[in-house]
């Protein structure tokens, strides 16, 4: 039997997704006042992390989705049904708040991990989101 690391498989990269929630609330008050994101309001923010490894680790993962307990623990501790405004250092727009997570990621979690991050997509609706892809490396 042919295993995947045998030659008649392709050569690739292999990718990894994980989907996190939490419910939040903000503001942009830098919005003039007529518009409806100047005004408080939540979403219930659905965070995609996209890892990726040239090759996979034992059992076959590029990186074991149990390592990602923290970053699930930190959404919840930092973020979850916080006012986003008031516990963050810049205005939560959507693309702030992916280059924010996955500066988090790299920071806390990939020295510790066989993968490394390709992008975060954070979604506020199902047809509205925003992604950081992570530069080459």
């Amino acid at each position: 039997m042919n295993s995947p690391s045998d030659s008649s498989f392709p050569v690739g990269t292999l990718t990894i997704g994980k989907t996190f929630d939490f419910e939040a609330g903000h503001r942009l008050p830098s919005l003039p006042p007529e518009h409806k994101c100047s005004h408080q309001h939540g979403h219930s923010y659905r965070v995609e992390v996209i890892l990726t490894a040239p090759a996979l680790k034992a059992p076959g993962f590029v990186t074991d989705f149990g390592a990602l307990v923290p970053f699930k623990k930190f959404l919840d501790t930092e973020l979850d049904h916080q006012n986003l405004h008031e516990v963050l250092p810049f205005e939560p727009t959507s693309e702030h708040l992916a280059h924010f997570l996955a500066g988090w990621i790299i920071q806390n979690l990939e020295p510790d991990i066989p993968g490394w991050l390709v992008a975060v997509r954070v979604c506020e609706t199902e047809r509205s989101w925003a992604r950081f892809d992570v530069e080459q490396r």
